[in-house]
Order: structure tokens, then sequence, then C-alpha cells
């Protein structure tokens, strides 16, 4: 199978579930034609199926190489973002996320920042947010705002 034609079956085995499959198919893509969007892709594989911190390393530095070769594709910061929701890093998730906003209006990230939620600075940075002032004053001033 050619390097194209493998990155298609990984990315149909990685929607259906099957991440240990779609991770075989990436590798040998990835040996075939090192390109960026086969690295990205191959470290949310990564990610997705071992959950240990040295998978989650390369998964990393997969990724990141793929955004220094092609720094306005906004897929690979996607793939990023995913990586380190996985991890758990949410904070790093969100800010990666606006990153990739920066260069496109990517549904994908704007459905994954919807997921992962935002919380909003409160009202009175000065206190507490579980300061009961910034809690009645968040609830007036954001329920009014919705309407």
């Amino acid at each position: 199978m050619e390097a194209e034609e493998l990155f298609a079956a990984a990315t149909e085995s990685l929607k259906n579930g099957k991440t240990g499959e779609a991770v075989t198919l990436m590798e040998q893509a990835v040996e075939l034609e090192r390109k960026p969007i086969y690295c990205s892709t191959l470290g949310l594989c990564l990610a997705k199926e071992n959950r240990d911190r040295k998978d989650f390393k390369r998964a990393v530095s997969l990724c990141r190489e793929a955004i220094k070769n092609e720094p306005k594709n906004s897929a690979h910061f996607l793939n990023l973002g995913k990586v380190h929701t996985l991890a758990n890093q949410k904070k790093d998730a969100i800010r990666i996320f606006y990153m990739g906003l920066r260069y496109s209006e990517n549904r994908d990230i704007i459905a994954e920042l919807n997921r992962i939620g935002r919380r909003r600075r409160p009202i009175l940075p000065f206190l507490e947010r579980s300061n009961p002032i910034n809690k009645v004053l968040g609830k007036l001033f954001y329920t009014q705002k919705r309407r």
C-alpha cells in the first residue's frame, strides 16, 4: 500500500475506535513518507491507544514536529490539543486550540473547546472563586447576559 492509502485506512480505523490498527497503519505511512499530517495523526493515535507517559511524550513530539513543518495548518494544533486533553492537561489543550484558531476557523477545534468548556473569570477577581459574593454576582451577571 502507498502512504496515502495507509493514511486513509488509519483515519477510518481511528474513527471506528480501532486505535491499535490505526497506530500500525500510521506508523507504516510515516515510514514511507514523513508528511506533517501523518506525523500529527500518528501522535493522536499513539495518545489514544497508549496512556503511559512515554507514549504521550512521543505523541507530543510528533505533533510539534508537524507544527514546525506546517505552522499554519490548524489540523496539527487540533491533534496536539487532543493529545493534551487525553493527558488530562486541559489548560495546555485550550491554549493550543486557541493557537490553531489564529490560522483558520477550524470547526473541529471550536467543537473541542465547547466540549471541554471553559470557566469565566470571577466577577470580583480579588475574591476567591468560591466566595459566596462572587458566586451570586456571577450567576446574576451571566444569566442576565444570556437574555
